[in-house]
């Protein structure tokens, strides 16, 4: 049996009935709770896993692989919100102001950093970055313009309450008052994606390498038959070329914004 942490998503819905193969960990809701004991207790022999998260413990030599199957991906254009009872906030305008995220490091973050410089000339290091926990690798230290909120602090009490201008959040919220920073969000993303080629890789899956490659590759047989399953729902691509781009983009991104010391290639992150 293979130790197993897994959300629930409409492609891995057929998987984790799979009880025969996987001892499935419990998981109410998103299974980035998780990823800590991922990657600094290595707990779990096949795990889903945030991009961004995996692509850091992989520089610090994480023994995971992984299995190119995209359980969750999205334009995060729209995750990035302001208080509109305070006043319109702009992205440029984010400069020198507080900008609240649960983690320096979350895959969240780190595209919307992206976005924010590339798309619209933001100096990201002119933004106050509050965080309200530590990063998942243990080896990741946040940069000098990280601040972390104090004990008992919540992310979107504090927008709510002034105490910041604007904020990273897991879920698009359905306040009336929070705004998207980023005007007409679903067509920016919709142009990054033309721009960039690619999607904005969220969360795939990967095993230990203790894991032998011929359980692997029945690992990934199963997923791919469950999202067949689930109607192969778009934009999750499978496949190494599938997804080739894709993670080149990511690794551009966390090398671009210091998440990475230098830029993996593709095949790194599948040894």
């Amino acid at each position: 049996m293979l130790k197993t942490l897994m959300g629930d998503h409409a492609v891995t819905q057929q998987f984790k009935t799979r009880t025969d193969k996987f001892d499935f960990i419990e998981v109410k809701g998103s299974a980035a709770p998780f990823f800590k004991r991922v990657v600094r207790t290595h707990e779990f022999d096949v795990a889903e896993m945030a991009i961004m998260t995996y692509v850091i413990a992989k520089t610090y030599g994480v023994p995971y692989r992984l299995l190119p199957f995209t359980v969750l991906a999205r334009f995060q254009h729209p995750h990035l919100v302001y208080n509109a009872a305070r006043g319109t906030v702009t992205p440029k305008g984010l400069e020198g102001k507080r900008v609240g995220v649960r983690a320096y490091s979350v895959t969240t973050g780190a595209w919307i950093r992206g976005i924010l410089a590339e798309d619209y000339g933001v100096d990201i290091d002119k933004v106050k970055w509050v965080t309200f926990e530590d990063a998942h690798v243990a080896e990741f230290k946040d940069p000098p313009t990280v601040t972390r909120a104090a004990a008992g602090k919540e992310i979107g009490a504090m927008l709510m309450a002034g105490e910041l201008d604007a904020a990273i959040m897991a879920a698009v919220p359905t306040d009336p008052n929070l705004k998207p920073v980023i005007p007409d969000p679903e067509a920016a993303g919709k142009r990054w994606g033309e721009k960039n080629h690619a999607i904005q890789l969220n969360h795939l899956v990967v095993v230990k390498n203790t894991v032998p490659q011929k359980t692997a590759d029945e690992v990934y047989q199963i997923l791919v038959d469950s999202k067949k399953a689930a109607g192969n729902p778009p934009m999750l691509p499978h496949g190494l070329e599938e997804n080739r781009h894709n993670l080149e983009v990511a690794i551009d991104v966390a090398y671009k914004g210091k998440l990475i010391p230098r830029r993996l290639t593709v095949e790194e992150l599948l040894k």
